[in-house]
């Protein structure tokens, strides 16, 4: 069994997934304070089409991201004039990481917010602070344990993200092989010692996300 080419995957992943974390975050936390302290029309519908990749397959997702960022997609035209390629490259699996994470990164920064007391924000708002003052200064401080916790659960879902990666980025040995890819690839081809390292790797970066999660949310919730 080579090191090399798995400690390669499980970098990667890791990479792929804290950039996917990152890119999801501001606009999951826009999403998720419209959602806590919004009262407009179709907001029903914007929580359903957050919460989709929860509830429909992954291949289907990943079906809407390439139809979405393939090259006759809408996406996919505009970033080909500026020379940039997604499909079945390191930015796909980047993308379908974020789309995968994202429902979870709102579900836990919502619930963040909404424990916020709104009087606190009602207070600033009578001393003169604006809207994104009062966000920065009020919300986001008392609300980031949560947001946190949502960060990490987000990133432990992008790093096993398998079936929308298959299909906007395929399994392309050094390029965009995830550890869950890379676990169905070698087990298919019979290389269990390879996969059984992978799972490993994965099993052991994810326990450690999802209990630094649960633990930031139990703290959250007992403020």
């Amino acid at each position: 069994m080579t090191w090399g080419p798995l400690a390669e995957i499980a970098v990667f992943t890791a990479l792929a997934a804290l950039g996917a974390t990152l890119l999801m975050l501001p606009p999951g936390l826009a999403i998720a304070w419209a959602l806590a302290r919004g009262r407009f029309p179709g907001r029903t519908v914007l929580e359903t089409l957050v919460s989709l990749p929860l509830v429909i397959p992954p291949v289907a997702t990943g079906l809407l991201i390439l139809w979405l960022f393939g090259p006759r997609g809408p996406a996919g035209r505009a970033l080909a004039w500026i020379g940039v390629d997604v499909v079945f490259t390191w930015r796909a699996v980047v993308v379908a990481m974020a789309v995968m994470g994202l429902p979870l990164l709102v579900r836990t920064a919502r619930a963040g917010f909404e424990q916020v007391a709104r009087r606190y924000e009602q207070v600033a708002e009578t001393l003169g602070a604006g809207p994104w003052r009062v966000f920065a200064t009020i919300t986001l401080p008392l609300s980031y344990r949560a947001i946190l916790a949502g960060a990490l659960l987000a990133f432990s879902r992008a790093l096993g993200e398998f079936g929308a990666t298959m299909v906007v980025a395929g399994s392309i040995p050094g390029r965009t092989r995830t550890l869950a890819v890379g676990i169905y690839s070698f087990t298919e081809t019979g290389q269990d010692q390879e996969a059984a390292a992978l799972l490993a790797v994965s099993v052991a970066i994810a326990f450690c996300a999802v209990l630094a999660s649960n633990r930031l949310a139990r703290t959250a919730a007992v403020r």
